[in-house]
Protein backbone atom coordinates (compact mmCIF):
# COMPACT_ATOMS: atom_id res chain seq x y z
CA UNK A 1 0.00 0.00 0.00
CA UNK A 2 1.23 3.67 -0.51
CA UNK A 3 0.04 7.10 -0.33
CA UNK A 4 -3.02 8.02 -2.12
CA UNK A 5 -2.45 10.81 -4.19
CA UNK A 6 -4.88 13.27 -2.50
CA UNK A 7 -2.20 12.65 0.28
CA UNK A 8 0.55 13.33 -1.72
CA UNK A 9 -1.06 16.60 -3.20
CA UNK A 10 -2.09 17.60 0.70
CA UNK A 11 1.61 16.80 1.99
CA UNK A 12 3.19 19.07 -1.24
CA UNK A 13 0.73 21.58 -0.39
CA UNK A 14 1.93 21.50 3.35
CA UNK A 15 5.57 21.07 2.74
CA UNK A 16 5.48 24.36 0.00
CA UNK A 17 3.71 26.24 2.31
CA UNK A 18 6.21 25.47 5.35
CA UNK A 19 8.91 26.73 3.14
CA UNK A 20 7.03 29.72 1.96
CA UNK A 21 7.86 30.84 6.12
CA UNK A 22 10.79 29.40 6.20
CA UNK A 23 10.42 26.45 7.84
CA UNK A 24 13.84 24.22 8.07
CA UNK A 25 14.65 19.88 6.96
CA UNK A 26 10.76 19.93 5.94
CA UNK A 27 10.65 16.00 4.90
CA UNK A 28 7.68 13.84 4.20
CA UNK A 29 7.29 10.38 4.47
CA UNK A 30 4.55 7.75 3.21
CA UNK A 31 3.98 5.71 6.36
CA UNK A 32 0.76 4.21 4.89
CA UNK A 33 2.50 1.05 5.07
CA UNK A 34 3.19 0.89 8.98
CA UNK A 35 0.32 3.02 10.07
CA UNK A 36 -3.54 2.14 9.05
CA UNK A 37 -4.49 5.78 10.60
CA UNK A 38 -2.88 8.10 8.39
CA UNK A 39 -0.88 7.89 4.76
CA UNK A 40 1.87 10.92 5.28
CA UNK A 41 4.04 12.09 7.89
CA UNK A 42 5.68 16.12 6.89
CA UNK A 43 7.72 17.24 9.63
CA UNK A 44 8.84 21.01 9.60
CA UNK A 45 11.43 22.62 11.74
CA UNK A 46 11.82 26.68 12.72
CA UNK A 47 14.25 27.96 15.47
CA UNK A 48 11.63 29.97 17.61
CA UNK A 49 8.43 29.08 18.93
CA UNK A 50 6.78 32.68 17.19
CA UNK A 51 8.24 31.05 13.72
CA UNK A 52 6.26 27.62 14.25
CA UNK A 53 2.97 29.18 14.97
CA UNK A 54 3.56 30.87 12.08
CA UNK A 55 4.79 27.92 9.67
CA UNK A 56 1.23 26.01 11.25
CA UNK A 57 -1.23 29.28 10.51
CA UNK A 58 0.26 28.90 7.15
CA UNK A 59 -0.07 25.24 6.41
CA UNK A 60 -3.40 25.42 7.84
CA UNK A 61 -4.52 28.53 5.95
CA UNK A 62 -3.37 26.57 2.50
CA UNK A 63 -4.99 23.28 3.01
CA UNK A 64 -8.59 25.22 3.84
CA UNK A 65 -8.04 27.83 0.68
CA UNK A 66 -6.71 25.31 -1.63
CA UNK A 67 -8.03 22.26 -0.61
CA UNK A 68 -11.15 22.79 1.37
CA UNK A 69 -9.60 20.79 4.07
CA UNK A 70 -9.48 21.42 8.24
CA UNK A 71 -7.01 19.50 11.01
CA UNK A 72 -9.50 17.14 12.74
CA UNK A 73 -7.31 17.62 15.40
CA UNK A 74 -4.27 20.38 16.47
CA UNK A 75 -2.36 19.91 19.81
CA UNK A 76 0.43 21.83 21.09
CA UNK A 77 0.07 25.07 19.78
CA UNK A 78 -0.34 27.03 23.51
CA UNK A 79 3.54 26.05 24.19
CA UNK A 80 4.24 26.10 20.30
CA UNK A 81 7.38 23.80 20.41
CA UNK A 82 5.68 21.36 18.99
CA UNK A 83 2.55 21.48 17.10
CA UNK A 84 0.55 18.48 15.47
CA UNK A 85 -1.97 19.05 12.46
CA UNK A 86 -4.04 15.97 12.10
CA UNK A 87 -5.61 15.81 8.20
CA UNK A 88 -6.89 12.38 8.82
CA UNK A 89 -5.18 11.51 5.70
CA UNK A 90 -1.98 13.09 6.36
CA UNK A 91 -0.25 14.23 10.06
CA UNK A 92 2.18 17.86 10.28
CA UNK A 93 4.23 17.96 12.44
CA UNK A 94 6.06 21.38 13.14
CA UNK A 95 8.89 21.54 15.45
CA UNK A 96 11.01 24.02 17.29
CA UNK A 97 14.82 22.90 15.99
CA UNK A 98 15.43 21.61 19.80
CA UNK A 99 12.61 19.55 19.82
CA UNK A 100 13.41 18.32 16.59
CA UNK A 101 16.98 17.44 17.75
CA UNK A 102 15.66 15.72 21.04
CA UNK A 103 12.92 13.92 19.57
CA UNK A 104 14.56 12.97 16.18
CA UNK A 105 11.17 11.74 14.70
CA UNK A 106 13.18 10.93 11.55
CA UNK A 107 14.82 7.33 13.38
CA UNK A 108 10.69 6.35 14.14
CA UNK A 109 10.46 6.72 10.23
CA UNK A 110 13.87 6.36 8.56
CA UNK A 111 12.65 3.10 7.45
CA UNK A 112 9.37 4.00 5.14
CA UNK A 113 9.91 5.73 2.25
CA UNK A 114 10.25 9.74 1.39
CA UNK A 115 7.58 11.95 0.01
CA UNK A 116 9.45 13.58 -2.91
CA UNK A 117 8.85 17.40 -2.04
CA UNK A 118 8.51 20.89 -4.01
CA UNK A 119 11.66 21.92 -4.81
CA UNK A 120 11.61 24.61 -2.32
CA UNK A 121 10.61 22.78 1.04
CA UNK A 122 13.31 20.35 -0.55
CA UNK A 123 16.25 23.22 -0.18
CA UNK A 124 15.40 23.47 3.38
CA UNK A 125 17.11 20.69 4.02
CA UNK A 126 19.94 20.40 6.18
CA UNK A 127 19.24 25.00 6.96
CA UNK A 128 18.40 24.17 10.47
CA UNK A 129 21.77 22.39 11.67
CA UNK A 130 23.42 25.27 9.45
CA UNK A 131 22.20 27.87 11.71
CA UNK A 132 22.53 26.38 14.52
CA UNK A 133 26.42 25.82 13.77
CA UNK A 134 26.31 29.47 13.24
CA UNK A 135 24.77 30.55 16.31
CA UNK A 136 21.94 31.91 14.18
CA UNK A 137 18.86 30.30 16.50
CA UNK A 138 16.78 33.06 18.06
CA UNK A 139 15.10 31.68 20.87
Amino acid sequence: MTATDRSIELINAAAQAAADKLAHDIVAYDVSDVLSITDAFLLASAPNDRQVKSIVDEIEERLLKEHGVKPARREGEREGRWVLLDFVDIVVHVQHSEERVFYALERLWKDCPQIELPEDAEATRGKGEAAAQEGGELS
